[in-house]
């Protein structure tokens, strides 16, 4: 990994996480909601990848100065473009509601198998995935015990990703790549190979992973450091400053390389 100053690359889209890369012990402070602002009124389209709830995305789409959000780790992703909102979801209506079915008999098994795990206080806004807390509104649980919840998902035949404060499980052959690749080339037009170049990716935590493997321009914040021993595929990049503060030097580095050299 390196250090932030050493990216000089112009990209055109800003892809980031939400949780522990925007915030800051679950708070959008001002400083990274003003990043936010900075890139979009510099040009660049900032796309939240995330694994926040269909309802947060819903406000996210509509209300923050974004071209667009992929919400549930890839399940779906919400454009609000000139006074319009479009949906894409992975799956068929029918598919979804078999795969809840199989989803609420999980959301009994897991916190009655994993003690002080619990339901995220998030799910009723849910479609299409299962997010088991442990750490958010609970004492955090050992990475033993997160390792078991990912491993009561595989076994139902479910994926399994671990956030910085969930472990998302759903039924389905998508994740945050998958989606983000869709969405760029619905709406922009954009072919894999040019999304590797035109776009910076921003995360924190494992289940970033496959956007930090596929994007040249990867960056962490430093919290990402916490994972170090279990990323395959880190950040090329990583600010010194953890959470939305990391966020806010990245954003800055990047607009500062599209700045025309004096």
């Amino acid at each position: 990994m390196r250090n932030l100053s050493e990216f000089q690359a112009s990209v055109d889209f800003v892809l980031t996480d939400i949780d522990d890369t925007l915030t800051d012990e679950g708070r959008l402070h001002g400083a990274a909601y003003d990043a936010l602002w900075r890139l979009h009124d510099a040009g660049v389209k900032v796309i939240p990848i995330t694994g926040r709830p269909a309802g947060w995305c819903e406000m996210i789409a509509r209300m923050w100065p974004i071209a667009g959000v992929v919400g549930e780790n890839g399940g779906f992703w919400f454009r609000y473009h000139q006074k319009k909102m479009t949906r894409d979801y992975f799956l068929d209506p029918k598919t979804i509601a078999d795969n809840r079915r199989k989803l609420d008999v999980l959301a009994t098994e897991i916190p009655r198998k994993i003690p002080g795990s619990a339901i995220a206080s998030d799910q009723f806004c849910r479609q299409m995935d299962l997010a088991i807390d442990f750490c958010e509104d609970v004492p955090a649980l050992p990475a033993s015990d997160v390792q078991k919840i990912v491993q009561l998902f595989q076994e139902a035949g479910a994926q399994a990703k671990v956030s910085s404060i969930h472990v998302n499980g759903w039924f389905g052959t998508y994740d945050k790549l998958t989606m983000t690749l869709r969405f760029l080339e619905s709406q922009f037009g954009m072919s894999a190979t040019d999304a590797q170049k035109k776009c910076a990716f921003s995360g924190d935590s494992p289940n970033d992973e496959p956007m930090f493997q596929f994007f040249p321009n990867s960056f962490g914040v430093a919290n990402i450091s916490d994972f170090a021993t279990s990323l395959k595929h880190p950040p090329r990049f990583v600010a010194d400053r953890r959470g939305g503060q990391g966020f806010v030097q990245i954003a800055t580095q990047i607009l500062n390389a599209r700045s025309p050299k004096k």
